[in-house]
């Protein structure tokens, strides 16, 4: 079965400082509709704007993601993305009262415990996932970044970090499922080099660090007191506090695993490739990542998503009809010169793919138009009902009995025109279920790959009596 899509049972609130903001920031987290996916609102802004999480809307990488327009700006966005994210949540409007989302200790686990506390919601409509078909290559050479994605039925990640510091060395994280994120990933924190950390705080940075938000790593000693002074006054703290400087992690703070910082650069991935805008089925391999490249890859991926979007589905057009003539006659009640579909050659449970080869001999040619034939558009319209009429009828025990009828034909566009020597492919969506005999679908007409017409139809399946079939088939 078709996963479906998740959101929040209720709403969820965390408060507290921005890394580099400092300031104080309300984060409301509320339940959202069938495709919505993320959404900020700074609701401390007049009209309270919003912004989606994409990839497009990447204002700057500088030491976190940060989203905006000329309305708003949403700092430090890759935890709770990523923790929406790891627990599978695919619609949620993310609310905030301030510009930068709390720190919090570093990690998505916060984030991730409070999503538990009020728990998750199946919704009424599958997910929509980008599905990688190919390898997909990206490298940032001036930051020895590279990263590959794969087709694979899971979404995995593989991350290898190699800072050439003798404290870290190079550290390798996995995440072979989703399922991982919570326990394998969620509670691994940020970490920073002390001599990072220290032009950081020069430059004014991180107004809201604290060495209790993140892995401080020692890897030299050349700093000198008056250097820690200010550290230590940075991070409001008495300079005992901070404990003697080392070579090690500052403060002895604990490792939840060995390869955690390996672990939070796959955090912030899973994060900045929420901003793809769709769940990914695909196995992403990155060495050396950072905010930069990750987004910098999610466009690609996300242009990757319009382009297949623009363009037709592949059919297989030699392969055997699954019903011919002979059954599509026997379920809808058309003939000539109005049964418009020849054969179906694709089928699952809520789409259907049909094929008419368009031939001069049509008897509408005659008319439309006498020297330049062309298929009149109401006719594919048609064809693309009848093609939706043997999805539905196929999945009734006795279909001679009933028949479909228009209700409703909406968003209709012609895109060129179809002419005899056209082999006409129309594919057919179920756009939610059958309630009350009405069925209501996407239609899609192809000539050569290329879309020629599309609308959204409704009909509604009635049954037939018995004496009204045998007089449409004596009057055919």
């Amino acid at each position: 079965m078709a996963e479906k899509q998740k959101t929040l049972k209720t709403s969820f609130t965390i408060e507290g400082v921005g890394l580099h903001t400092g300031k104080i920031t309300k984060l409301t987290v509320h339940p959202a509709g069938i495709d919505h996916w993320y959404r900020f609102k700074r609701v401390d802004i007049e009209g309270q704007p919003e912004i989606k999480a994409d990839a497009d809307n990447v204002i700057h990488t500088r030491r976190g993601t940060t989203l905006g327009n000329d309305k708003m700006e949403v700092h430090t966005t890759e935890h709770i993305l990523a923790a929406l994210y790891g627990l599978g949540i695919d619609n949620a409007l993310i609310e905030m009262d301030g510009p930068e989302v709390p720190i919090l200790d570093g990690s998505a686990k916060h984030f991730v415990e409070a999503i538990e506390a009020v728990g998750i919601e199946e919704q009424k409509a599958d997910k929509d996932f980008f599905v990688l078909k190919e390898n997909i290559t990206f490298e940032d050479p001036e930051r020895e970044v590279e990263m590959l994605a794969v087709p694979s039925p899971d979404y995995r990640i593989t991350v290898m970090v190699d800072y050439r510091s003798p404290l870290l060395g190079t550290q390798h994280a996995s995440m072979y499922k989703l399922g991982e994120f919570k326990d394998e990933i969620s509670r691994c924190r940020t970490f920073v080099f002390l001599r990072e950390l220290m032009q950081l705080v020069n430059a004014g940075l991180v107004k809201g660090g604290d060495v209790d938000n993140a892995i401080v790593m020692v890897d030299t000693l050349d700093f000198t007191d008056e250097e820690i002074e200010r550290l230590a006054a940075a991070f409001n703290r008495e300079r005992e506090a901070l404990q003697s400087v080392g070579i090690g992690i500052l403060n002895n703070v604990k490792l939840h695993f060995q390869n955690e910082p390996a672990r939070h650069k796959l955090l912030d991935i899973v994060g900045d490739l929420a901003l793809v805008g769709k769940p990914i089925q695909g196995h992403i391999l990155a060495a050396r990542p950072g905010h930069t490249t990750n987004v910098a890859f999610a466009k690609i991926l996300k242009d990757l998503i319009k382009k297949e979007q623009k363009s037709a589905p592949q059919f297989d057009l030699y392969a055997d009809a699954i019903y011919g003539i002979t059954e599509i006659s026997d379920m809808l009640p058309h003939r000539y010169p109005f049964l418009l579909v020849d054969k179906i050659i694709e089928m699952g449970k809520d789409y259907v793919v049909g094929v008419k080869n368009v031939t001069m001999n049509e008897e509408f040619f005659q008319g439309h138009f006498p020297g330049n034939p062309v298929m009149p558009g109401v006719l594919q319209v048609e064809a693309m009902a009848q093609t939706g009429g043997i999805l539905t009828m196929s999945q009734i025990e006795d279909p001679w009995n009933y028949e479909t009828l228009f209700v409703k034909i909406d968003k209709v566009k012609f895109k060129r025109k179809v002419v005899p020597g056209d082999t006409l492919v129309f594919k057919l969506s179920l756009l939610g279920p059958v309630r009350r005999g009405l069925v209501n679908m996407r239609g899609e007409a192809y000539v050569r790959n290329q879309l020629v017409s599309e609308g959204e139809l409704m009909a509604q399946i009635i049954k037939v009596r018995n004496d009204e079939r045998v007089a449409s088939e004596h009057s055919s």
